[in-house]
């Protein structure tokens, strides 16, 4: 699993991904840092590599989450607790 954190740390797109959990990866980084560039083409990608309308669903509700969940602690000044800090 360190194997694993180590390289995601290193590049968005490690080489043991495949091509189908890259195709998330880079739906997902998109949809988070410029959603507003979203397009038909980006769903299309995503259902050339067998992801079904379910499936993209959940990933954008799980992006939306997140997003949601960052910016209320952000708003709130919410600070990582001690264990998480010291990673």
């Amino acid at each position: 699993m360190d194997n694993i954190v180590e390289e995601l740390q290193k590049t968005e797109l490690p080489d043991f991904l495949t091509e189908r959990e890259k195709a998330i990866v880079q739906y997902s980084l998109k949809i988070t840092k410029t959603p507003s560039k979203m397009t038909k083409v980006d769903v299309d990608t995503l259902k050339k590599v067998g992801i079904t309308d379910e499936a993209i669903l959940n990933i954008v509700m799980v992006n939306g989450y997140f997003a949601f969940v960052n910016r209320m602690a952000d708003g709130l000044g919410v600070e990582l607790e001690e264990y998480w800090s010291k990673k």
